[in-house]
C-alpha cells in the first residue's frame, strides 16, 4: 500500500517538476497518482512528468514548466531554442511559436516534430548557448535570429526589440548572422535584424512599426516628445512623423511623465489627459490612436494615419504663413 497521497503531493513545490519515477519512489502507485490528478493536487505536464496545479499560471509560466518537464527526457547536448528560448529569456512570444517545446541539436540531420516537441537540427557553437535558470538555452542573439528565420516578421521584431533593450547588441547579431550565411530563412533574419530598435516599449509598438512600414508609411520616430511654444514638454508619443505633425499611440494613453498621485480619482486623471491632448492638438499636431484589433486591418489603420497627414498639411496651408 502506498503512503498518504496528499502528504506526498504536498512535498512538491509549486514550480517543481516531479517525474513519475520519483512519485513511484515515494510510494505512490498509479491509481493514487490518477486520484491526485483528478482532485487537482497534481497536474500532468506531459507523459511521465507532473507538478502542483497552478490555475492562474500564464501561458509563459506553463510553457516554462513544460520546458522543465521536457529537458529531463532530452538528454545531453540539446539546447532549448526558438520560441521556447524566447520564454526562457523573457522575450514576448505568440501562442503559435510556443505550441510545443523547441530544442536544437548540433547536427545536420535528425529533426523531428511531435505533439509537444520540435527538435531542430542546426550547428551550435559554444557562443550560441547559455545557461538560463539551469537550462541549456540558445543565446539572446541566436534566439532572436532563429525566430526571425522561422516566424512572421512583426513577431520576430517584437522579440528582437525587447532583446536589444535587455542587453543584446548589433555586434552580437552580426557575429551570429555571419555563421548563418546559407541557412534557411537567413534573408528574413537579415531584414528583421535591420529593423530592430531598443526604444520600442511594448510588443504592440514593435508590431505596429513593422506593419505600418509595410503599408508604405514613412519610418516613424519613436518616443517623440511634444513641446509647447515655450519649449515645455506637453507629452510623449509612441510614434512621431515630424514632417506631418502627427503622433501615433498604440493601445494606451499619451505619456505625460507622471504617475497618478495617491488618492487621485480616475476621472481626474482622464480629464487631465484630455486637457493635455487638447494642448497637443492646439500646437498643430494630429493624434491617431489604435489597439491590437486595429492591427488586424493594417491597411485601414494606415489610411487613418494618411488622413491625419492630410489634415495636418491642410491646417498648415490655411495658416497665417500659407
Amino acid at each position: 500500500m502506498g503512503s498518504n497521497p496528499c502528504q506526498s503531493a504536498s512535498n512538491v513545490r509549486m514550480n517543481e517538476i516531479i517525474l513519475l519515477s520519483e512519485l513511484r519512489a515515494r510510494g505512490l502507485d498509479h491509481p493514487e497518482i490518477r486520484q491526485l490528478v483528478r482532485t487537482g493536487e497534481l497536474e500532468r505536464i506531459r507523459r511521465g512528468a507532473y507538478s502542483r496545479r497552478t490555475v492562474d499560471a500564464s501561458i509563459e509560466q506553463r510553457h516554462r514548466r513544460l520546458i522543465s518537464a521536457t529537458t529531463a527526457f532530452l538528454g545531453d547536448g540539446a539546447a532549448i531554442s526558438h520560441g521556447s528560448a524566447a520564454v526562457m529569456h523573457g522575450l514576448p512570444v505568440w501562442r503559435s511559436s510556443i505550441a510545443r517545446i523547441h530544442a536544437t541539436r548540433s547536427r545536420s540531420y535528425g529533426g523531428r516534430r511531435r505533439k509537444n516537441l520540435h527538435v531542430h537540427p542546426a550547428p551550435l557553437v559554444e557562443d550560441d548557448t547559455v545557461i538560463v535558470d539551469g537550462v541549456l538555452t540558445t543565446s539572446l542573439a541566436r534566439t532572436v535570429l532563429d525566430l526571425s528565420r522561422t516566424i512572421p516578421l512583426a513577431q520576430a521584431v517584437a522579440a528582437g526589440d525587447r532583446a536589444l533593450a535587455t542587453g543584446l547588441t548589433d555586434a552580437d547579431l552580426s557575429v551570429v548572422l555571419a555563421r548563418m550565411e546559407r541557412w534557411p530563412g537567413v534573408r528574413r533574419a537579415r531584414v528583421a535584424a535591420s529593423m530592430l530598435d531598443a526604444r520600442s516599449e511594448s510588443p504592440g509598438e514593435s508590431f505596429s512599426r513593422v506593419e505600418l512600414v509595410r503599408q508604405g508609411l514613412p519610418q516613424p520616430q519613436l518616443q517623440v516628445e511634444i513641446l509647447d511654444r515655450r519649449g515645455g514638454v506637453i507629452g510623449r508619443g509612441d510614434f512621431g512623423w515630424d514632417e506631418h505633425r502627427t503622433i501615433g499611440e498604440f493601445d494606451g494613453r499619451i505619456k505625460y511623465g507622471r504617475l497618478p498621485r495617491p488618492g487621485e480619482a480616475v476621472e481626474d486623471v482622464v480629464y487631465a489627459e484630455k486637457l493635455r491632448e487638447d494642448a497637443i492638438r492646439d500646437e498643430g499636431w494630429q493624434v491617431v490612436r489604435w489597439t491590437w484589433s486595429d492591427l488586424k486591418q493594417p491597411d485601414v489603420l494606415a489610411d487613418r494615419i494618411r488622413r491625419a497627414f492630410e489634415r495636418s498639411a491642410g491646417g498648415r496651408a490655411s495658416g497665417p504663413h500659407a
